[in-house]
């Protein structure tokens, strides 16, 4: 494909998922990242997955300390199952950004509800590669999946170079049998399959970030029934 077919079919992925997330997605994504009961047993094991991920994240942080002097940028925050607690255990700042209005629009409506410091919070309706600033840590969970292994390998390097000190993501990592599944479900079509999920090489998302001068602190494998995600933690090498 030419580097123009490219740039069009990036740009249609990118109006799939904004139009998913401010529609259905959102109606979906917010029952499922909640309390509610309203959930099949796909969607409630996703939420277990999920949560995994951002406990872990948590405990990461917490560990390292000094959390009350950093900034953080939460880039991709869906309705906030991670800015929200991270401001709980006092940081100095978080950035909630997502590609969605509705999405954006929940996380502030949450944060309000629990009685949290907005001040110490903004919120920004953006795509990845439109957020700029500096942070001395920035996270983005489960968002690459909506990208393909060169534009994801892309978004690192600019995520890279929006941290000071710590870059943390996560993706659904490639391994034959996920390769296997994704094109088994290719033939299975559902309603709820609106946007496009990708798989990742990890040594690609690691060489991205070792060529802006990070490399890994630690990783962990997060699974549950339906969820696979890789998470990595890198500290910018002094």
């Amino acid at each position: 494909m030419t580097e123009e077919g490219l740039q069009e079919q990036k740009q249609s992925e990118k109006a799939e998922v904004l139009t998913y997330f401010n529609g259905t997605g959102f109606e979906r994504w917010n029952r499922i990242y909640s309390n509610s009961d309203d959930v099949n047993k796909v969607q409630r094991n996703i939420r277990i997955g999920h949560q995994k991920t951002v406990d872990d994240v948590l405990s990461w942080i917490k560990e390292a300390g000094g959390i009350s002097q950093q900034s953080f940028c939460d880039a991709g925050c869906g309705v906030g199952s991670l800015s929200l607690p991270l401001l709980s255990l006092g940081a100095a700042s978080v950035a909630a950004s997502d590609i969605s209005d509705a999405m954006v629009a929940e996380t502030k409506r949450r944060a309000e509800l629990d009685g949290l410091d907005l001040t110490r919070m903004t919120f920004k309706t953006s795509d990845l590669e439109s957020l700029n600033g500096l942070f001395h840590t920035v996270i983005c969970l489960d968002v690459f999946i909506h990208y393909p292994q060169k534009a994801a390998e892309e978004m690192v390097r600019h995520l890279c170079n929006l941290t000071e000190k710590r870059l943390i993501v996560s993706f659904a990592p490639y391994t034959p049998f996920l390769a296997l599944l994704k094109i088994i479900g290719q033939f299975f079509p559902g309603p709820s399959k609106t946007t496009r999920a990708y798989i990742l090489r990890e040594k690609g998302i690691v060489n991205a970030a070792f060529e802006c001068g990070f490399r890994v602190k630690q990783r962990k494998l997060n699974q549950a029934p339906f969820y696979f995600s890789q998470l990595v933690e890198f500290e910018k090498i002094k």
